[in-house]
């Protein structure tokens, strides 16, 4: 009995990592072997820096509020330490966004929290 491969499904397989390395420059579009580790290291790549921004928003968002606590005269630890002691629930992203774009409403919780 002759050998039995599934063609059909190695095919398709290889069909679609090639349209997602589709864009891709010079070889890395169109030799398989090539494609293959190309989108393997591009979707290696998605993962970690899934997780990676959430750290730099993080890190964003507190340079936010700490230059937003200093006009005021208070450092980003003194302030979050007193928003928490004062039961105020903003989350870090709000209090930024308030410190960028509504600078009054930021006054004012600075002021609530002295």
């Amino acid at each position: 009995m002759p050998r039995s491969v599934n063609s059909v499904a190695s095919r398709a397989r290889r069909k679609k990592v090639m349209k997602q390395a589709k864009g891709y420059f010079g070889r890395r579009k169109n030799v398989w072997t090539v494609a293959k580790n190309a989108v393997e290291k591009a979707m290696l790549y998605a993962y970690r820096d899934r997780r990676n921004k959430k750290r730099t928003f993080r890190a964003l968002w507190i340079t936010r509020i700490n230059a937003g606590a200093r006009l005021h005269g208070m450092s980003y630890s003194q302030f979050m330490g007193k928003v928490k002691a004062n039961g105020i629930e903003l989350n870090r992203k709000v209090l930024a966004d308030l410190a960028m774009n509504h600078p009054d409403a930021f006054k004012a919780i600075v002021e609530r929290v002295k």
